[in-house]
């Protein structure tokens, strides 16, 4: 029998008021590889056989999106990470998006797996990283916490890939809607440059646009909370049944990409991508949203999707 390229295949259920909430969650990279509520679908799935398409449902740490060349510079001196997207030369998606994860515990509705992310070039420290994925009545919570084991202070930013999906309808039919007022500007290699007040761009999300007729890969900040101080961006279809994705205080920023290259059936499609973040791309250049631990030091951030109704 042929081992899945995800590795281990972790099946979570949970009886909830509105139905069945059923997850996968994978080995390699604590990935979603499956969720859905009363068979409606919250993720894009993808087949056991294959590895995540686009990195679909997959955790990025210790930084989401991309570093400008895979080199940035500590206490004066040059780093240079392994340059893992050739097109754009760029470190991409951080250190562990093939790396397998252990279990720590798991019950029917839940899992905590851990990591660590060893020394290697141009990464001198050493994190250990936790993930739980925890299934609630209307869709799914998960957890992160980066633990430094190193003996001096280490940066971190950490993310997740999820691709959403509305249940049966198209991808170009979702309305993507966001209440974010700021949208970071990129370079040819994909690599935030600026930011602009999303009014009267395309970037703007606040009003709700059809993802058909968007074409983003786009990072934004300012994003208005509710008043449990939470972010969400949610897809809903013509009929008013959607997903939502929400992240919490310390997941200040949120990536949209409306890919048009996503595997189909019948060839290449949309699938849109909302990408909760603690930092945007280039932060251990930047330094924007880049967090610094001390030794033994441990953060903790939550985020989650869950299915809306109309």
């Amino acid at each position: 029998m042929t081992a899945a390229p995800t590795g281990g295949q972790y099946r979570l259920h949970h009886a909830g008021p509105d139905g069945v909430v059923e997850a996968v969650v994978t080995e390699v990279a604590a990935g979603i590889r499956e969720l859905r509520v009363a068979g409606f679908d919250l993720t894009e799935p993808f087949p056991v056989t294959e590895q995540p398409p686009g990195a679909n449902g997959i955790v990025l740490v210790p930084w989401p999106n991309r570093v400008a060349g895979g080199v940035w510079e500590l206490d004066g001196k040059r780093q240079q990470l392994d340059v893992s997207e050739p097109k754009y030369g760029n470190a991409s998606h951080g250190l562990l998006r093939f790396a397998p994860y252990r279990v720590v515990s798991q019950t029917e509705t839940g899992i905590v797996q851990e990591a660590t992310i060893h020394p290697q070039h141009g990464w001198p420290f050493t994190l250990e990283t936790r993930v739980h994925h925890e299934l609630v009545d209307d869709g799914i919570r998960v957890t992160h916490e980066i633990t430094n084991r190193s003996g001096v202070r280490a940066p971190f930013a950490v993310g997740a890939h999820p691709y959403l999906r509305a249940g049966d309808t198209p991808a170009d039919d979702l309305v993507v809607t966001l209440d974010a007022a700021t949208a970071f500007t990129v370079d040819e290699q994909k690599v935030p440059n600026g930011s602009v007040s999303v009014e009267g761009t395309p970037f703007d999300l606040r009003r709700g646009r059809r993802a058909g007729d968007a074409d983003l890969d786009t990072a934004y900040s300012d994003i208005t909370p509710d008043a449990d101080g939470v972010r969400h961006t949610t897809l809903h279809g013509p009929e008013g049944d959607g997903v939502q994705l929400w992240q919490d205080a310390s997941f200040p920023y949120v990536q949209v990409f409306t890919s048009r290259e996503y595997p189909r059936g019948d060839g290449k499609g949309l699938a849109v991508a909302v990408e909760p973040m603690t930092a945007p791309a280039n932060a251990l250049n930047s330094g924007e949203g880049l967090r610094w631990l001390e030794p033994d030091e441990t953060w903790t951030g939550t985020w989650g999707i869950r299915r809306v109704w109309s």
